[in-house]
């Protein structure tokens, strides 16, 4: 067979390869419900080191987000030291400033390995939109070059500092919450973990969206309708491996590295805690918000039927959306007693 039949055959298999995928998706796609469809969950993506660089490159030279009319956000750093490095922080607030503002110190998502502050900029506007709140965000390092605990070291910097520079922040240091999305989620737990045992302040709520929580979850063999949309197996594998340094599979991991792994949690702030039923992070998720509520600690967990990994990025535009949002910020604003 000549290069060329070579070529043809190769190419009209990957035509085929991608039809019969193209299909299976398709099938696939029938648990989504409706509204929360996207031509973009017809395309699989596992994380990897070649995904993660391109990923990466492709946030470096994305044009920057825009503040809505009346907010505002403005760049800082942390001092650095001999132990840790300087920290890029980001705050988001409202252009006409009132005093004596609760604060919420929130983490990006990103599986550990990918993200910055500014990805989340449409989300956290909507909440400045609906609350007089200041949002300090966090730039931390990434895995698997930065795995823990420089990403939750970085996270217990900037506490430290929107601690110290609360009077120009104009906040109040009684009504902290701590937040974060997916991976953000998990160190955004994590870090209320080590807040509560450490300081410099106790927050008195966490804001914990579908996070990432536990390892134990890369050892599971059958996930049924979980994880086939958005954050798969595999990627979640490749992000605690990052994370972690190691095999995720085991059960011997550092203090604060592992949220869920933490026995006592009976001093931990309420929370809300909000994911989908076909979410990877369900059953993780649905079981630490029962471990606080057994543990005498207010939590509500926001269950979205249907909803997978991201869906209220992908669909923003939605009643499932909207309900979701509406249980964040009602949640968000009893846990900080605004007004």
């Amino acid at each position: 067979m000549s290069n060329k039949q070579i070529l043809k055959w190769a190419s009209v298999a990957g035509v085929g390869l991608l039809a019969a995928t193209a299909v299976r998706r398709a099938r696939l796609m029938r648990i989504v419900p409706r509204e929360l469809r996207s031509a973009l969950l017809m395309v699989p993506l596992t994380f990897s080191p070649s995904l993660v660089a391109i990923l990466r490159r492709v946030t470096a030279v994305a044009p920057a987000s825009k503040m809505p009319a009346g907010m505002r956000m403005t760049e800082h750093w942390s001092t650095g030291d001999q132990d840790r490095p300087p920290v890029r922080i980001v705050v988001l607030e409202r252009a006409a400033r009132s005093v004596n503002r609760p604060v919420m110190l929130w983490m990006h998502g990103g599986g550990y390995v990918i993200g910055t502050p500014e990805q989340d900029i449409a989300l956290l506007t909507k909440l400045l939109a609906r609350l007089d709140i200041v949002i300090v965000s966090v730039d931390y390092r990434l895995a698997p070059e930065h795995p823990f605990p420089a990403p939750l070291d970085d996270c217990h910097t900037a506490l430290e500092w929107l601690t110290e520079h609360a009077s120009e922040l104009a906040i109040d240091t009684a009504r902290v919450a701590v937040g974060g999305q997916s991976a953000g989620g998990g160190l955004a737990a994590a870090l209320v973990q080590r807040a509560v045992d450490a300081g410099p302040v106790s927050p008195v709520f966490q804001l914990l969206v579908y996070p990432m929580l536990d390892n134990a979850t890369t050892a599971v063999a059958d996930h049924g309708d979980t994880g086939l949309f958005g954050w798969t197996p595999e990627s979640n594998y490749f992000g605690w491996t990052s994370y972690l340094g190691g095999d995720p599979t085991t059960k011997d991991h550092a203090v604060y590295s592992v949220p869920a792994s933490r026995i006592d949690l009976c001093a931990l702030p309420p929370a809300w805690i909000g994911v989908g039923t076909l979410d990877l992070f369900h059953d993780e998720d649905a079981a630490y918000g029962e471990r606080l509520r057994q543990a005498g600690v207010s939590c509500t967990t926001h269950i979205t039927e249907g909803g997978y990994h991201g869906f209220d990025i992908l669909k923003p535009n939605t009643v499932a959306t909207e309900r979701f949002h509406d249980s964040m910020v009602a949640a968000l604003k009893a846990g900080l007693a605004i007004e």
